[in-house]
């Protein structure tokens, strides 16, 4: 732990003004982001008296090396760059406020040219309507089943898509009217789009026009004594009513709100959220973090910038229902409404309905942390039992905060990768996860992981004022390269806002896959770029034995031991993260096309040719004039793309008669 008082900044120094601050830890990480209305006034209290400060805080302060500070015009400007550093660098100490698991939602993919509605997870992309999220996958594809006889949109992939537009047949939901079919044109490119924007205000709250609209058409059809048409209409209605079913009313007054409640403790805090629309509830989330030292108005505060921060305009509400008034109330207001481009307001009820809805929220929020604190409790224990074994056992310094772990996959030395993965605190962090492409002919398990390792280390961020030889690639904020003295080992980048660029924070503990050559390999690799402060072990299959450099026997755990546990976990992460990336490169290098050998024809050319005909067999029909038509084709290799593809054809086996033995021409 450092001194806060070696890095703390003169008083004078510090501006009064408002402003973002990053605190820094040796390696030049930033660990903690925050804002201030005055910063002179929030920094000078991180330094006062660090025994009155929060634990956590306290950690903080001890952990850090330096801070640094960005004065801005207003307290507004000071959210919208807060919460852009806060997503930017993933600090350790600050409190994340969005769950860490991938809600499904039903999107609309309204950028294509005939959109799309799918079940979609994971980051946002613009262009797309989102409605939900929902609790489970299922549940969207019931909703979507029953909406496709009344908005029967696309909803099958680019490829399915394709290939029932070059066979001039739709897929099964085309034939039972689930689908309007625009792949074989029987609607056009608008009435599709028309389709789905009418999909998307049913489900953005919409609905009431759409029933009556169907219930107007039935009564016509059975007044015109079509009886067939109005019983079709009145299952569109039944349709209609069942996916309205599946939301329950709970705002009588159509409002479009977002609910947040929460339930703490000492050290956790739980959220729950209910996002209202058109008084119905379209999704429901709920998560559970740490706690730091907010009080609940700054926990508010922060939860709501760090939910909308990176939302789409539609996402962001008319209304917020909040259990507590946030902090800043009128400078988020401003924030939000510029998010969304009208007007939105921060809300605590006080009484009536919403009120009441706030209230079951609120009841789902203590709810989820009791779940949460039985079904941690045991977790919390046990990672934090393995991480002080493995301390003393190893005999390293501290406990291993961040252990990384390599493997090596390959098939009789073809395709050869490399893993690694990354535990801190006992958890993966797949951010961190990389790959690696060994260079061909290292065959050899031990020459493949000397090679990883070392292409690892190489972008190690040595101690600040260490001597180092300048490296090629190393840069300094000019664009020059870095001078000896400016702390980074060879092969280290930096970017242009002075962070290390990959690869930066170092671990703690290292596992390879293997036992004592393998960890010899490895070691041999630290040594060779200049780190020996990081520890290596082996942990071998056959034994599940522990295998330390220099040491002649491995160290054996009992198979009840919490750190022997752990390990097992990292290993077999980086062994099923090195052969998944493994199979993916052998599959590649597997699929032969007719356009592979062709001189002059790569693998841009030959995607380019595709793109533009939709397959081979179109490539093949085409002219030479035609091929050329495509960016990046000229003349000479036109003419022998459409030779190497025509001769094929002609030499091509010809068909046979299974039941009369006759050669067909």
């Amino acid at each position: 732990m450092a001194d806060p008082s070696s890095y703390r900044p003169r008083p004078g120094e510090i501006p009064a003004e408002p402003g973002v601050y990053r605190f820094r830890d040796q390696h030049g990480r930033v660990i903690y982001v925050g804002k201030a209305v005055s910063l002179r006034s929030r920094l000078s209290s991180y330094f006062q008296d660090i025994s009155a400060l929060h634990p956590r805080t306290r950690t903080m302060v001890q952990t850090g090396a330096s801070v640094e500070w960005t004065v801005v015009r207003n307290e507004v400007e000071a959210l919208q760059l807060e919460y852009a550093w806060i997503k930017e660098y993933d600090p350790r100490f600050n409190v994340k406020y969005r769950d860490d698991k991938s809600y499904p939602y039903l999107a609309v993919t309204m950028g294509e040219d005939f959109p799309r509605a799918q079940v979609m997870r994971g980051a946002k992309k613009p262009g797309t309507r989102y409605f939900g999220p929902y609790a489970h996958a299922w549940a969207i594809r019931e909703t979507l089943d029953q909406l496709l006889r009344v908005f029967p949109m696309r909803t099958c992939s680019k490829g399915v898509f394709k290939r029932a537009a070059q066979v001039g047949r739709p897929c099964l939901l085309g034939y039972i009217d689930k689908c309007s079919a625009p792949c074989v044109d029987r609607v056009s490119a608008q009435e599709h789009r028309d389709i789905a924007e009418d999909f998307c205000d049913f489900m953005a709250g919409n609905t009431g026009r759409f029933v009556k609209d169907l219930q107007k058409r039935m009564k016509e059809a059975s007044t015109e004594l079509d009886f067939e048409t109005a019983a079709r209409l009145r299952d569109d209605i039944v349709a209609l009513q069942r996916a309205l079913e599946k939301s329950a009313v709970v705002l009588p007054d159509a409002t479009d709100a977002d609910v947040f409640a929460l339930a703490d403790d000492e050290l956790e805090v739980a959220f729950q959220v209910f996002h209202v629309r058109g008084g119905r509830v379209r999704g429901q989330r709920g998560w559970v973090s740490e706690k730091g030292a907010e009080d609940l108005a700054e926990i508010v505060e922060h939860l709501l910038q760090q939910v909308y921060g990176g939302e789409s305009p539609e996402a962001v509400p008319r209304e917020v229902l909040v259990p507590v008034s946030p902090t800043g109330r009128g400078n988020l207001e401003e924030w939000l409404s510029g998010l969304r481009g009208a007007r939105v307001q921060i809300r605590v009820p006080q009484r009536g309905d919403k009120r009441s809805l706030l209230e079951t929220v609120g009841r789902n929020a203590q709810q989820s942390l009791a779940r949460h604190k039985v079904a941690r409790s045991g977790d919390l224990t046990a990672r934090s039992q393995a991480l002080q074994e493995l301390q003393e056992i190893l005999e390293l310094d501290e406990a291993p905060l961040r252990v990384e772990s390599f493997d090596i996959s390959h098939v009789q030395g073809t395709d050869v990768v490399g893993s690694m993965v990354v535990f801190e605190d006992g958890l993966p962090r797949k951010s961190e996860y990389r790959r690696f492409i060994v260079r061909e002919g290292t065959a050899d398990d031990t020459a493949a992981m000397h090679e990883v390792l070392t292409r690892r280390f190489r972008h190690l961020l040595t101690a600040p004022g260490a001597a180092a030889e300048p490296a090629d690639d190393a840069v300094d904020l000019a664009g020059g390269p870095v001078p000896a003295a400016a702390g980074v080992t060879a092969g280290q980048p930096v970017t242009p806002e002075g962070r290390p660029a990959r690869f930066a924070y170092p671990p703690n503990l290292v596992v390879v896959d293997g036992g004592l050559p393998q960890v010899n390999a490895a070691a041999a690799a630290l040594s060779e770029v200049g780190v020996n402060d990081v520890s290596v072990i082996g942990l071998a299959k056959r034994l599940e034995e522990i295998w330390v450099p220099g040491q002649d026997y491995p160290v054996i755990l009992p198979r009840s031991s919490e750190g022997l546990y752990l390990l097992q976990r990292v290993r077999d992460e980086a062994h099923r993260f090195a052969n998944t990336f493994h199979r993916q490169r052998r599959s590649k290098s597997m699929t032969v096309s007719r356009l592979d050998g062709i001189p002059g024809l790569g693998p841009a050319r030959q995607k380019a040719l595709l793109r533009a005909f939709g397959s081979v067999r179109r490539i093949e029909q085409a002219s030479v004039e035609e091929l050329t038509t495509v960016s990046g084709i000229g003349p000479g290799l036109a003419a022998m793309v459409h030779e190497r593809l025509t001769g094929e054809a002609a030499q091509s086996t010809p068909g046979v008669n299974l039941a009369t033995g006759e050669v067909l021409d």
